[in-house]
């Protein structure tokens, strides 16, 4: 039997007000009194339009429109229930002894080749194996970084508890599952539950597990896997956008300036595009390109996070690699499975050195965009107080004061960054103000009271240097901003 939708969302209207909905006492209201169980799954259905959550007790009342703040996000490993439906679908597939013998050996190769094609920026091709494979290995450092991002919009006051999202590339959903569990967190255990309408585009396998995992969301999520490319889809067909989400997917799409381009047509004005990709060079850059064809100074979108342009008019032209790192993650036991799977009873291998196929590590570069011009803060740089980071030239070897974004973590001890570096005992810092064509670094040669905001402050935090002093580095091609002694370092806006 169903239910007239026009009766509903009057007698909705008619009682949202007063009291909490009940299915069956609104049963009353249709001169053809349908059952309260059609009656609750059409309130589900339309419970977006009609802006409703339902309660524990299966009543509904009103979305409760207050934004979201922080939850104290800092995931230590992959939540147990997602990992049970990741292990459920590798048994059913290869059997009790997944990370042993030939399928353990499939699933380690596809690893090593798809993170090959991320590292070289090569087409990335999914099948059902390499989808396991993904999961494996990537969903606990997806998972968590989704979440820090969004205390970039929470922390802010712009992150809704109702969401219409629509999710480019949604591979096998760590973001997704992070942005539903972070939203949760956030309402708290008194307060009324987020709605969230999420649409997810996949074409590949790995939708399968996508649809796996989406089932073990709450009420109140109501979820859609398209499997369609993102070329072909179109955006509008879902409705205004609050949060269009590119997460990892960029280095995958043809070309990502023109489909994220259009997609974002499809956000609400004051609707946000998130675009998130791995750390390293190839990807983050990848994404900077992206974001600044994008952001365009006088049209489009503003960068409301985290490299703010701090001068108006302005955009960088430097390399742009800049990225986050935060606390490691646990690794969850079906990685340690695969990671020791070939191993002998002296733990050596063929192939791979321990902790191969494990990945703790949370890094990762990200951007937000805004079409409603709002940035996280609306602070700029003054000609009369600021030394303009695109005219850094004239101002080598002479101390200066600048206002500038905290672009990365101390580049001295991450990596393949480090070895750019030649390990210098130095903390080195990325920092831009959004007008650089070459890129600039803070280099900590003194620590003092003074000047400690520098190792101090957050990613992407807006500092004010006074007396640092400009070297060119030659070795580096790079402006080099001396953090000394004489140096005062203040946090403006963390």
């Amino acid at each position: 039997m169903s239910v007239d939708r026009d009766r509903l969302r009057d007698t909705v209207n008619y009682l949202r007000e007063v009291r909490p909905i009940d299915p069956e006492e609104i049963q009353a209201y249709f001169d053809d009194t349908p059952h309260p169980a059609v009656i609750r799954q059409e309130l589900r259905a339309a419970a977006f339009d009609l802006d409703l959550v339902e309660r524990e007790d299966g009543t509904f009342v009103p979305a409760d429109d207050t934004p979201v703040t922080p939850p104290g996000w800092s995931p230590e490993t992959l939540p147990d229930e997602y990992e049970r439906v990741v292990v459920d679908r590798l048994v059913e597939r290869f059997g009790l002894d997944w990370y042993d013998g030939d399928s353990g050996d499939e699933l380690r190769e596809a690893i090593r080749r798809l993170k090959a094609d991320y590292y070289h920026g090569n087409p990335v091709e999914y099948d059902e194996t390499a989808a396991l494979g993904y999961a494996i290995y990537h969903l606990p450092d997806y998972y968590a970084a989704m979440g820090y991002v969004l205390d970039d919009l929470a922390a802010n006051g712009d992150l809704p508890r109702k969401l219409r999202v629509l999710d480019v590339g949604a591979g096998v959903g760590g973001p997704a599952l992070a942005l539903i569990d972070y939203l949760r967190a956030a309402a708290g255990d008194d307060g009324e539950p987020p709605l969230i309408e999420y649409h997810a585009l996949e074409p590949s396998p790995a939708a399968d597990l996508l649809e796996a995992l989406l089932e073990e969301t709450p009420r109140n999520v109501r979820t859609t896997v398209h499997r369609e490319r993102a070329e072909a889809f179109d955006p509008d067909s879902v409705g205004d956008v609050d949060l269009l989400t590119f997460c990892n997917v960029l280095s995958e799409l043809a070309d990502p300036v023109a489909t994220a381009e259009r997609y974002l047509d499809a956000v609400a004005d004051d609707g946000t595009m998130l675009a998130i990709a791995p750390a390293d060079l190839e990807t983050a850059t990848g994404l900077r390109e992206v974001e600044r064809a994008l952001a365009r100074p006088g049209s489009g979108p503003s960068v409301y996070s985290p490299t703010l342009r701090l001068w108006p008019g302005e955009s960088p032209s430097d390399r742009g690699w800049s990225f986050d790192v935060r606390p490691d993650v646990a690794a969850p036991r079906m990685q340690q499975q695969l990671d020791e799977g070939d191993r002998g009873a002296d733990g050596a291998t063929e192939h791979d050195e321990p902790g191969t196929f494990t990945k703790t590590s949370v890094q990762f570069a990200y951007a937000l965009l805004r079409p409603d011009g709002k940035r996280r803060t609306q602070i700029l740089a003054s000609e009369d107080r600021h030394a303009k980071a695109a005219e850094m030239e004239r101002h080598v070897s002479n101390r200066i004061d600048l206002l500038t974004v905290k672009l990365s973590p101390d580049l001295s001890r991450q990596g393949e960054r480090a070895r750019e570096y030649g390990a210098d005992p130095n903390p080195i810092f990325k920092i831009g103000d959004g007008s650089e064509d070459v890129e600039q670094y803070a280099v900590l040669t003194q620590h003092t009271e003074l000047n400690r905001a520098l190792g101090e402050a957050d990613y992407g935090a807006v500092l004010s240097m006074e007396n640092a002093l400009v070297l060119w580095n030659d070795d580096e091609e790079a402006y080099n901003l001396v953090v000394d002694g004489e140096t005062v370092v203040d946090l403006v806006v963390p």
